[in-house]
């Protein structure tokens, strides 16, 4: 999944410091009701989008999550709901609404106007992102940070949704999918068939939704949240995937951009496959990054000899494709949610301490910490409640790129995949079965491309050279293609702004306030 590190932490380390700034629990202030807009170019047809009152309230409501309970309970924190077009081709039609979160600039008398916020995924809530960031680096004193749910997901409805709880447990426990005999490819196949069938059915608005479920879409909801928000033009700062959304944004409107900040970017000229192999790469990096620090440690989980690591990772992950680990709680780990929980492990540095008490307990026939890790990537809580994430992301994924239909292409695809991360290679045959997005029940909206951006101002692009998701090449890429600046980060972590960097915040924070850009080639280490 393309994700901020931030989520990623947070996640595992259950927001401590988010519930240490929770406010305590007093009435919340009643709702005010503001009308900022319509600012800047408004299409015909959509003035009432662009010009329509926010009615900010108390955030409860909009918490999805006991993470979000926790950080959205932030003083000062407000939330809205913004009303945009389910299909722009047909603005006087059906609606939807997206979730918002606001905290407002500090200083007002010199406040510069709202820094939008995107984590990533596709299917991340920004919600609760943006409250967390407002504390980190001193802009919440110039900016109002606001968090949005992109179309279909957190707190905006209808969300997109495939799986109930029991199935997203039953889909994890069943290693099924590395069975590549042809009776195997054909039960994978009528599994993701079954599941583009119910995201359908199960999602609000059916069909009409995951049609309009794409970056294209998102894109111009934030042109909508830009104008209600009083803003003649936006300021964004996005991250992984939230990247394709400033591009397409950028491509979209390039006149309506004050400044971006895109960290962690995705190349928007790679398709699927080339994505897919390229990110895999990236873990493999990082995993021999991880490597390179364990065998330092007398209680290295995969000894001493980085030779020979990868070959006693293999020894302890591969059983459990054949032979899971009861959890306790009436799972079990599996092959899949053990290396979904060590790929977890590989987005920051700040978690390989996790990772190596995983898979010393991994020796012991004890899976409590990858379980974790994987419950976290998965955004599983202690309840057995699932965040709808993972189906949008799909959802997303499906409509933004380039489907893979041919077999021959599916089953190079998963070669080059196994020998661009040997740490993932199950030692099976590549299979050719054909994933959802081969059954999704409508067209796609978007292709990768060179955008065309005609009328941008300067951007900046940060790239990390150990990013395991969204790979160095890629800001390279992006910062070309958007005729942005790159700064350069040196270290094994994916994404870098507002993350305790000096150099990096520093860079970032001077562009967003002065729209002062970095020097060309400037590089920042920890």
């Amino acid at each position: 999944m393309r994700r901020s590190v931030a989520s990623a932490l947070v996640a595992v380390l259950a927001l401590a410091a988010s519930t240490l700034a929770a406010c305590s629990a007093d009435e919340p202030p009643a709702p005010v009701t503001e009308q900022r807009g319509p600012r800047g170019a408004v299409p015909v047809g959509l003035e009432r989008y662009y010009g329509q009152p926010l009615t900010w309230e108390d955030c409860a409501p909009y918490a999805r999550t006991d993470a979000d309970r926790q950080t959205l309970r932030a003083p000062g924190l407000r939330c809205a709901r913004l009303t945009v077009p389910l299909d722009y081709t047909a603005p006087g039609g059906d609606t939807i609404t997206l979730g918002l979160s606001r905290k407002p600039a500090t200083d007002d008398g010199n406040r510069i106007g709202s820094l939008v916020i995107n984590p990533g995924g596709p299917g991340v809530s920004g919600l609760s992102t943006a409250a967390r960031l407002s504390g980190v680096g001193g802009l919440n004193r110039l900016f109002d940070f606001v968090g949005f749910d992109p179309r279909g997901t957190g707190s905006s409805e209808p969300v997109v949704r495939c799986l109930t709880d029991a199935e997203r447990d039953a889909e994890r426990a069943d290693d099924d999918e590395l069975d590549t005999s042809p009776q195997g490819v054909a039960k994978a196949e009528a599994d993701q068939r079954d599941y583009a069938t119910k995201c359908a059915e199960r999602t609000g608005k059916g069909a009409a939704m995951l049609a309009n479920i794409g970056t294209r879409d998102v894109a111009r909801d934030v042109d909508v949240l830009r104008s209600a928000l009083g803003d003649e033009k936006l300021t964004y700062l996005g991250y992984s995937y939230g990247t394709r959304i400033g591009s397409t944004y950028a491509e979209a409107f390039p006149g309506n951009v004050r400044a971006m900040v895109l960290d962690g970017a995705v190349d928007p000229t790679q398709d699927a496959v080339a994505e897919l192999v390229a990110q895999a790469t990236g873990f493999q990096s990082a995993f021999t990054d991880f490597v390179a620090w364990c065998v330092q440690r007398q209680d290295c989980a995969l000894g001493r000899d980085a030779t020979r690591a990868l070959r006693s990772f293999h020894a302890l992950v591969r059983p459990l494709a054949e032979r899971p680990i009861e959890t306790g709680d009436g799972r079990r780990l599996s092959y899949s949610d053990a290396t979904t929980g060590v790929t977890q492990a590989l987005y920051s540095e700040q978690l390989w301490e996790l990772l190596n008490t995983g898979l010393n307990e991994l020796k012991q026939n004890r899976s409590h910490t990858l379980m974790a890790l994987a419950d976290a990537y998965l955004e599983r809580d202690k309840s057995g409640r699932y965040t709808t994430t993972q189906d949008a992301f799909v959802a997303v994924r499906c409509v933004d790129d380039t489907r893979v239909t041919d077999r021959a292409a599916v089953l190079e695809a998963q070669q080059r995949y196994k020998q661009a991360a040997p740490f993932l290679d199950d030692g099976k045959p590549a299979s050719d079965a054909l994933d959802a997005c081969a059954f999704w029940p409508v067209p796609t909206t978007s292709t990768p491309h060179l955008p065309s951006v005609e009328g941008l101002p300067p951007v900046l692009v940060i790239s990390t050279t150990g990013d395991p998701a969204t790979p160095y090449e890629a800001g390279v890429a992006l910062a070309k293609a958007l005729g942005g600046r790159l700064l350069t980060y040196e270290a094994t972590q994916h994404t870098a702004f507002l993350q305790g960097v000096r150099c990096v915040d520093d860079a970032g924070s001077a562009y967003l306030t002065e729209l002062r850009l970095p020097q060309e080639g400037v590089r920042c280490s920890a």
